[in-house]
């Protein structure tokens, strides 16, 4: 009974069969072993004379050897029973025993807990496998939950440290009033409301609140308006930005106020990574059923550890630089949930440090009554 492979309901059958099984073996040795000796007891020593006789010992025989042979194959079918119904009962309880002090963990916040394999059929070892991928994913979402709040608390003590600073600086006199003071002030409030807007938005987007307004979308309409968004940062930052979009490209069915902001923040994570003289481009191409919108940059690039998790919120590559660049650390999270919110993915891919970075953006094409209407 070791081992997962067939359901919990074939191994019942096959307890029930062995059951069966033991008793016919058990009938079938006890009526071979002992009927011929009952028989040749009530034929041969007794002494019978007559037909009549012969008859009613065999019948007595018959009785006798039958009832011996049945009684037998119950009681060892009986032991059988208890012994099988006994390994299972415990097996499935040592199973379920087992799912349930993890979940009492799980329910307690403690989601380091895994259950081992039953190895009690499909069904118990499909549910222990559901239950650990649960408790992964809580503990993953705890400890995302946990450096959420940490960056958080970090990306709110800059500003708000420096509005406290300013503002007292003014109150004891020692700060003037000036236009460099509004300008810092305005700059560190500006950049407390983007935090805020940006967690908001995130998090309408991940949690499905979010109302899309999806119609059949030119792809490279879409990567044209994003250019012309962000021309006049990137001629400020020293960047050339042009568009490579393909020609015929395929309708894709998207909220363009949405993927206009997907693509903005694309734009504005490859300006601030990319250095004055390099290049930002924005593509266009058509896939299998799908077209693809990219990002790609000349810039620093992304090391291969931080490519799976460039998409998290606040996670950063270069700490330091990153904040020191503006960024609100949730501009990637955004991107992922709008486009996953499309029924699309996105992804990023880099050679490395120093080799820039390509952002993919995939949208499903837009079903073709929908590309009529």
């Amino acid at each position: 009974m070791n081992g997962a492979g067939g359901g919990l309901a074939q191994r019942l059958l096959a307890a029930l069969a062995l059951v069966l099984a033991v008793a016919g073996v058990t009938a079938w040795l006890v009526a071979g072993a002992v009927g011929p000796a009952i028989f040749h007891d009530h034929l041969v020593v007794t002494g019978i004379r007559t037909a009549e006789q012969a008859v009613v010992h065999a019948e007595a025989a018959f009785r006798t050897a039958s009832g011996l042979a049945l009684a037998l194959a119950l009681g060892v079918a009986t032991i059988v029973a208890l012994v099988v119904s006994l390994v299972l009962a415990r097996r499935i309880g040592a199973s379920l025993s087992g799912l349930t002090a993890a979940a009492r963990e799980v329910s307690g916040g403690r989601y380091a807990g895994r259950v081992p394999p039953p190895g009690m059929g499909r069904e118990l070892a499909e549910l222990v496998a559901a239950f650990n991928e649960m408790a992964g994913r809580l503990e993953a979402s705890e400890d995302l939950r946990r450096r959420l709040l940490a960056d958080v608390a970090h990306e709110l003590r800059t500003p708000v440290a420096t509005l406290t600073a300013h503002l007292e600086g003014i109150e004891d006199g020692v700060t003037e009033l000036g236009p460099q003071t509004f300008e810092v002030l305005r700059a560190q409030g500006a950049r407390l409301t983007r935090l805020a807007e940006d967690l908001a938005a995130v998090t309408r987007a991940e949690s499905g609140e979010l109302t899309l307004a999806p119609r059949p979308t030119d792809p490279g309409d879409l990567v044209r308006l994003a250019c012309l968004a962000a021309c006049d940062r990137a001629a400020a930052a020293g960047v050339e930005l042009t568009v490579d979009a393909s020609q015929g490209l395929p309708r894709v069915l998207a909220d363009p106020e949405r993927m206009a902001q997907v693509l903005g923040n694309l734009v504005d994570n490859a300006l601030r990574h990319t250095p004055p003289g390099g290049h930002v481009v924005l593509g266009a191409t058509a896939g299998a059923g799908a077209v693809v919108l990219s990002v790609s940059d000349t810039g620093e690039g992304i090391a291969a550890e931080h490519l799976p998790h460039v998409f998290e919120r606040f996670y950063r590559a270069d700490s330091a630089r990153d904040r020191a660049s503006g960024g609100s650390g949730v501009g990637l999270a955004i991107v992922k949930a709008l486009v996953e919110a499309h029924d699309g993915r996105v992804e990023a891919r880099s050679a490395g440090a120093g080799s820039g970075a390509r952002f993919l953006v995939t949208l499903p094409v837009a079903p073709p009554r929908a590309d009529r209407s």
